[in-house]
């Protein structure tokens, strides 16, 4: 039996500005989105059964159809049964790197992976606008995590427009391990405190969202400023978590206390906050000066870079 083994690399936000509300019920947004090295390991085989098996090395996350990797999985047996029914089933196993419920789209690259990984088993030929198109039904974040790199998300994030690839750009992360800040609850609340600030015609909205692609950050991006990317970071979404969410706060005012930190943010709904340095040294040192000042077991961290790629092939058998 064929198999493959993927990296599946997290994503953070660069940029998130909620325009309004679109017809179909979700926010319009305007991201900018990037991935980073810190990644999960994706091996799938081919089984002689017609069944969907998932194994994963960490206790939290579910093994059975509320795992997005499942969904994907389900999803193509749906959408290409000749291929199911000639090839057989799937086991999918998960190493887990991708700290949970983190705002990292560690569930979302999972998915993106087993699409990539189906469509290499069983021969499809699938482009990466037909994967990225099959994963728009499973998730917001699932397209980009395919495509990877450095890119404009609009719509409710899965219309893409690349960017020119950011690298060897450090990072470091914080998360409190036990704490979660529920997706849902963040964009509600946004929506109850600040929607009469929402445009609401169907035009302005393209017309706003079109408008972050001459935006500060995206001219920084060209000019490959990291000094520059970093004072633009922006994310709408803090303005509800860090008054509900006291932790989540404290992370990002000691980043911003920290010498060669250049800019600091919480990335998606959180409650992941990171740091943006010129070098790997730099972030090492942060790491050490974080854990001295939060001395707590709970807060997890950790020392990456951007990287310029979605889902990658590590090997096959």
């Amino acid at each position: 039996m064929r198999s493959y083994t993927l990296t599946a690399p997290a994503k953070i936000n660069l940029y998130l500005e909620i325009i309004g509300d679109r017809p179909d019920g979700y926010h319009e947004l305007a991201m900018i989105l990037q991935s980073i090295d810190l990644a999960d390991q994706i091996e799938l085989h081919s089984i002689s059964t017609d069944s969907i098996r998932i194994y994963c090395d960490h206790p939290q996350v579910p093994t059975d159809e509320n795992n997005l990797a499942y969904q994907a999985a389900e999803l193509m047996a749906t959408q290409f049964p000749e291929a199911f029914s000639k090839h057989g089933g799937i086991e999918i196993t998960i190493n887990k790197h991708i700290p949970i419920a983190a705002g990292l789209a560690g569930g979302s690259t999972n998915a993106a992976a087993v699409l990539v990984g189906i469509d290499l088993l069983w021969n499809l030929g699938l482009t990466q606008s037909e994967l990225e198109e099959l994963g728009a039904s499973l998730g917001s974040d699932v397209p980009f995590c395919v495509a990877g790199g450095t890119v404009i998300a609009t719509g409710r994030g899965e219309q893409l427009s690349p960017l020119p690839n950011l690298d060897n750009i450090y990072i470091v992360l914080a998360k409190y391990r036990s704490l979660e800040v529920s997706t849902a609850w963040a964009y509600k609340t946004y929506r109850q405190q600040f929607g009469n600030s929402y445009i609401r015609n169907t035009e302005d909205l393209a017309a706003r969202a079109a408008a972050v692609h001459s935006g500060g950050i995206v001219k920084a991006i060209f000019a490959k400023n990291t000094a520059e990317i970093a004072q633009k970071l922006h994310n709408d979404l803090e303005r509800v978590v860090l008054p509900a969410y006291p932790q989540v706060l404290q992370l990002r005012e000691v980043f911003a206390t920290q010498e060669g930190v250049l800019g600091t943010m919480m990335s998606g709904s959180g409650p992941t906050v990171f740091a943006l340095l010129e070098s790997e040294q730099q972030a090492q040192a942060v790491k050490l000066k974080m854990r001295e000042i939060i001395p707590d077991e709970d807060l997890e961290l950790f020392v990456t870079r951007m990287t310029t790629h979605g889902i990658q092939i590590v090997s096959s058998v």
